[in-house]
């Protein structure tokens, strides 16, 4: 994993232990939770668990996003790497709606999309959505993502349920 990629406006690098407590504060809302699939609250020591243990592990690779000065916007990950069948899932939170609509996410994810496929040689990218996270779904659609599957009814929050959205791109779409 390298420790550092630099965009044309964000840096994707290395998560550390002191990013916990910017993720603790925005995990922890109501509409984050909600659009992510959160379904508990988090406190700082499990934040700070994510980023050392779960974040590190070996079919995982996961960057903090931070604009050139250094100040955080969010996090970004490939997750569930199975080299053997060349896939992965994505994930990407940029939880202040200040920092989004800013080309942030479109960036993050097209440098993680060719980590994926250039770096990692995967072949497909895999990104789980919470169907009634509509501008969600357009802007990965935006992106390249193709909707696969439909998870009727499996996703619970706040007394509602809702369809959970795979979607996915393959390689050559990606090119």
């Amino acid at each position: 994993m390298r420790k550092e990629i630099r965009g044309n406006s964000i840096v994707l690098r290395e998560q550390r232990e002191e990013d916990a407590s910017y993720f603790t504060y925005w995990f922890n809302q109501p509409e984050v939770m909600f659009r992510c699939g959160f379904e508990k609250r988090t406190d700082l020591e499990e934040a700070k668990k994510q980023i050392n243990v779960y974040h590190k592990s070996e079919d995982s690779v996961w960057y903090t996003i931070t604009d050139p000065d250094g100040n955080v916007i969010g996090e970004t990950g490939l997750l569930r790497m199975f080299p053997a069948w060349h896939q992965t899932d994505l994930s990407v939170i940029i939880p202040d709606p200040k920092m989004q609509h800013r080309g942030y996410g479109t960036e993050a994810i097209r440098i993680m999309l060719d980590l994926a496929f250039n770096e990692y040689e995967m072949h497909r990218v895999s990104i789980g959505v919470v169907a009634l996270n509509t501008e969600a779904l357009e802007f990965y659609r935006k992106i390249g993502f193709k909707q696969e599957g439909v998870l009727e009814e499996s996703y619970y929050y706040n007394n509602e349920y809702s369809d959970f959205i795979m979607m996915r791109i393959l390689e050559q779409e990606w090119k």
